[in-house]
């Protein structure tokens, strides 16, 4: 389990990024055209980022 989480959001971007790790990592893409994963080489997810999270949040 993390001990320490990073909570980034730009609000003039309106991006979000949530990171559980520190370890080397690369972001992946999901099924959302909004979210992408950061993940190790072993795909072990490190973190995550949404783009247009406010209005995701709103639309559902």
């Amino acid at each position: 389990m993390a001990s320490n989480v990073k909570v980034w959001y730009d609000k003039e971007g309106d991006y979000l990024e949530v990171i559980f790790s520190d370890k080397p990592g690369y972001m992946r893409e999901t099924n959302n055209d909004a979210v992408m994963e950061m993940v190790d080489l072993e795909g072990n997810i490190l973190g995550f980022s949404i783009l247009a999270v406010t209005v995701k949040a709103i639309s559902g």
